[in-house]
């Protein structure tokens, strides 16, 4: 049970260094999502370029829509991560029974 303990304790400060790291080294930098990348790539190749469709709804700030990212990333994990515990759980009981 120690060693399961020590793996996780493990497993936590590497992800912590994982999140740290980039934010050290990268601190000046502007972390922004592929969208708006791959819009200026486009207004470069053709200026005139309209979209075909609006948004139904603009958040009314990026905070939000970091919010609204968030939740929908911990909706996936969570869905991911039950998903893979209910394997599990059936997997233990399929060989303990």
């Amino acid at each position: 049970m120690k060693s399961l303990s020590k793996k996780n304790i493990l497993l936590l400060i590497l992800a912590i260094v994982i999140v740290i790291l980039p934010l050290i080294f990268m601190g000046g930098s502007e972390f922004e999502g592929a969208d708006d990348q791959a819009e200026g790539v486009i207004e470069e190749i053709n200026p005139d370029y309209e979209p075909w469709f609006d948004s139904l709804w603009e958040p009314p700030s990026g905070e939000i829509e970091s919010l609204l990212f968030s939740v929908q990333v911990a909706i996936g994990a969570g869905t991911i991560g039950y998903i893979l515990g209910n394997m599990k759980g059936k997997k233990d009981v399929a060989s303990n029974g």
